[in-house]
């Protein structure tokens, strides 16, 4: 199934084949801090993955080993890659209905900040699971 995903502005646009069917929501400090939130994300192979819109596509060395895509126009927070890998993780919310998605586990709920709880029956690690 090939799916579409997007910023807010359209700035960053793509289209994507063979994701992963599970989202993880990661509690981690630093998704917390870049998103405002969690994030809730998916994944696809690199070579998956067509940008039809690139120009405000921006990268954010966000520690030693990945970095995060962001659009450098409206600000919205797509994409975490590990420097040498071979996967590329979409914000889940970011992609086009109907996904076929579904949430799967959390993980880093050793960092979730201490405003909200996870309510769910999913699995949850405190690691990355």
């Amino acid at each position: 199934m090939s799916v579409r995903g997007a910023c807010l502005c359209g700035g960053v646009a793509f289209l994507s084949t063979g994701l992963r069917e599970e989202v993880i929501a990661c509690h981690c400090s630093q998704c917390r801090r870049i998103s405002g939130h969690h994030v809730a994300a998916t994944s696809a192979a690199l070579g998956n993955v067509t940008f039809t819109a690139d120009a405000s596509l921006r990268w954010y060395a966000s520690s030693d080993t990945a970095d995060r895509g962001f659009c450098g126009t409206c600000g919205s927070s797509l994409f975490w890659r590990p420097r040498g890998g071979d996967r590329l993780a979409i914000s889940a919310g970011c992609l086009d209905a109907p996904t076929g998605l579904r949430l799967a586990r959390h993980i880093f709920t050793a960092d979730k900040g201490d405003y909200y709880a996870i309510d769910d029956d999913l699995p949850q690690f405190e690691g990355d699971g």
